[in-house]
């Protein structure tokens, strides 16, 4: 249990802090990925069963993944629609300390699309001393199949789809990540993201892998305050009209407005406020521009590109 609880401490230490000053100049021009397409990412069998989860570009991302999961029967090829089916990510350390990330545990089917529809939200990606394996159990006709399988967790070159982990001033462990636009315009552009809390145990971890330790929900009637801005020193840090804070809508995620007034490097500045209007999270920008400088950014914020 101390491994599990140090492996997720160690996780938002390591995701929290910030980077050296940013290399703009390098990230100008860089190609923003087009990854529209479901394909399959991984697939696995048990028993008479194939299991497949399709991911965009058929990859697993750091950040928000949608994925889409199915299961075959391999004798006469039919698909199961029945089927209850969890689904758990676990990421192992070198140490041995264990943690997971916001994901869908519960996958519930979608029969208008003929999938199980689910999410996960990977916090690092593959490394040496970082590996990430899925637990999925389902059950057809009363018969109950259990499996594990090693994935591997890329990068995520898309800025526009990065993501932050953090502890709030409530000492709750927060993680927000990005979901659209994938691929921003010049314009006015809807944007969503996910917002979520780390659930901490409160009874004794049971048999491994035991969800009650790896629990994560969605914030419930948060509001995220947002500022854009471009940091750059060229830039002088400034802003843009008509951008509305994130609010959360019906589909649990968070949805607002970001008006990008031209190309580059774009930052989100950002504000976490509780149902009852307590910061948990950010600080006011300043709003002196700044030619020459590069511009100060909350203290919750996110990078984006385009």
């Amino acid at each position: 249990m101390k491994s599990l609880i140090y492996g997720i401490i160690a996780l938002f230490v390591v995701t929290s802090c910030t980077i050296d000053k940013t290399d703009y100049n390098a990230e100008i021009g860089s190609e923003v990925p087009d990854n529209y397409e479901f394909k399959e990412a991984v697939s696995f069998t048990s028993g008479n069963y194939k299991i497949s989860i399709d991911a965009l570009n058929g990859t697993f991302y750091k950040g928000y993944n949608e994925l889409h999961l199915k299961i075959v029967n391999t004798q006469n090829n039919q698909e199961i629609s029945t089927s209850a089916v969890t689904f758990l990510p676990i990421m192992s350390n070198a140490d041995g300390s264990k943690s997971s990330c916001p994901h869908e545990y519960n996958v519930a089917y979608d029969s208008a699309n003929k999938y199980y529809s689910g999410y996960s939200v990977f916090t690092g990606e593959s490394t040496t001393t970082a590996s990430w394996k899925l637990y999925i159990s389902f059950t057809v006709d009363n018969q109950a199949y259990e499996i594990n399988k090693d994935i591997s967790v890329e990068k995520q070159s898309n800025k526009n789809l990065n993501m932050t982990a953090f502890t709030g001033k409530d000492d709750e462990q927060y993680i927000i990540a990005l979901i659209s636009p994938q691929k921003p315009t010049v314009s006015e552009n809807p944007l969503v993201a996910g917002v979520y809390k780390y659930n901490k145990p409160t009874t004794p971890a049971g048999a491994f892998p035991d969800p009650s330790q790896f629990s994560y929900s969605e914030v419930a009637g948060y509001t995220l305050k947002l500022d854009p801005r471009m940091p750059e020193a060229s830039m002088g840090n400034h802003s843009s009209p008509n951008n509305k804070d994130l609010t959360q809508q019906d589909d649990g995620l968070y949805h607002g407005v970001v008006n990008y007034t031209m190309t580059g490097n774009w930052t989100l500045n950002l504000i976490m406020m509780n149902q009852n209007g307590l910061i948990l999270k950010g600080t006011v920008v300043p709003t002196d521009f700044t030619p020459g400088v590069e511009g100060v950014k909350s203290e919750l914020y996110i990078d984006t590109l385009f």
